[in-house]
């Protein structure tokens, strides 16, 4: 395979995670009996440009389908998040009535509602049916599409050019990155401003995340490599934030290249940090799987520990997250019987892969396990809270490392 960005042959390998399902694949109970898709989920590195990408296997059309189970507004702390920027956004911009903002992969409105509040024109471009139609009944606009460069030009045809496109968590998530940037271009006016927010390369090694790899993320990105990426499509990124979503994020502020802003020392601060830590070096990544096969070690041990000596365990976060993790670790309901999460869309399904139950967390209320195992790792403390009825089970993540924080 050659990388998505400078199409140089990849050699160096980041990750091998075997052949799991996709991680939203959930499972229908009456399909159980019926033949799994599964695909190579390997991570290599490209030493050119430092784009880390998923090996080339499954296309997205299959990983976001019509029935695609994640909803954005199930986390009330991604909810604030997405009030707190818009009303940082709007300032910021001096966004108004006459103005007009595309959101790529909107999702089921989370964020757009807020612009609508504020009566400013808006788009979300979204791909997946259920979470489109969750937008539209928030009176969003919705074109259930995947963005490109082509769909960048019909906008600009039809008049639909941005004074600020935003993008949080897709950057990733596109098979072919340089045709997304350069439609982000296109689409945008010029003197507009593009934001984008991913989970941050650095963050995912130096805290071992890498259950946040799962083949709907296609890219795993540093400053550095975005950078190069933007740059080739004459974009400049001009400011930098550092934000706490996704157990580390960053989020790029970015313009055309003739709108010239000054570039912020943010951005210099943090490739600095980023070289010292060696993401332009090969060691670190050639290093990484061996820090991941202890984990996957030791959450085994736990499990069969807990079972051994009699304990009850379940887990809490049916997220992909727990699913990267459970595939990659062979974990099955006979070492973890049950899964809760507060996704209706989820309810009743089985993982996929370890076809690991996932239930309902009114049932926690009556049947509480020694030992609940948190997933989603990134919002633990908003789970705690909105289980702060147990009295009986301890608190447990697996990332960075087996650790029971109640």
């Amino acid at each position: 395979m050659n990388c998505r960005h400078c199409q140089h042959t990849l050699e160096y390998k980041f990750v091998d995670l075997g052949s799991p399902p996709p991680s939203n694949a959930y499972i229908e109970p009456n399909n159980i009996d019926k033949p799994e898709n599964t695909f190579p989920l390997r991570v290599y590195v490209c030493e050119h440009c430092w784009l880390v990408q998923t090996d080339d296997f499954v296309q997205a059309e299959t990983l976001f389908s019509p029935s695609y189970a994640y909803f954005s507004s199930t986390s009330t702390s991604w909810l604030s998040h997405a009030e707190l920027f818009v009303e940082k956004i709007i300032e910021r911009q001096h966004l108004d009535e006459n103005s007009f903002v595309i959101e790529i992969a909107s999702n089921d409105g989370y964020l757009l509602k807020n612009f609508v509040q504020a009566q400013i024109p808006c788009l979300g471009i979204e791909p997946t049916k259920a979470t489109a139609e969750a937008s539209r009944a928030l009176n969003i606009p919705v074109l259930e599409r995947f963005f490109s460069e082509d769909l960048a030009i019909e906008l600009v045809n039809a008049n639909q050019t941005a004074d600020l496109v935003i993008g949080n968590n897709v950057l990733a998530h596109v098979p072919n990155i340089n045709d997304f940037v350069a439609g982000l271009n296109k689409v945008l006016k010029p003197r507009g401003i593009i934001t984008m927010e991913f989970p941050h390369l650095q963050k995912l090694i130096e805290f071992n995340q890498f259950d946040t790899i799962y083949h709907e993320h296609f890219s795993y990105l540093s400053l550095h490599a975005v950078m190069t990426i933007f740059n080739h499509a004459d974009l400049t990124i001009f400011d930098v934030e550092e934000i706490t979503t996704h157990g580390g994020s960053l989020r790029i502020y970015a313009c055309k290249n003739e709108a010239a802003k000054a570039q912020m020392p943010s951005v210099s601060k943090i490739l600095n940090t980023e070289k010292e830590m060696g993401l332009t070096d090969l060691s670190i990544y050639t290093s990484f799987q061996l820090k991941i096969e202890k984990i996957k070690s030791d959450l085994l041990f736990f499990l069969q520990g807990l079972k051994q000596k009699g304990f009850s365990v379940a887990g809490y976060g049916a997220a992909a997250k727990g699913n990267t993790l459970l595939n990659y670790a062979q974990i099955k309901a006979d070492l973890l019987p049950c899964i809760y999460d507060a996704a209706e869309s989820k309810q009743g399904k089985l993982m996929p892969g370890s076809h690991i139950p996932i239930l309902s967390p009114e049932l926690l209320k009556t049947n509480q396990p020694d030992y609940l195992i948190i997933f989603p790792w990134n919002i633990k403390t908003e789970i705690q809270q909105q289980l702060d009825f147990l009295t009986h089970s301890k608190i447990v993540i697996a990332i960075p490392n087996i650790e029971v924080v109640k």
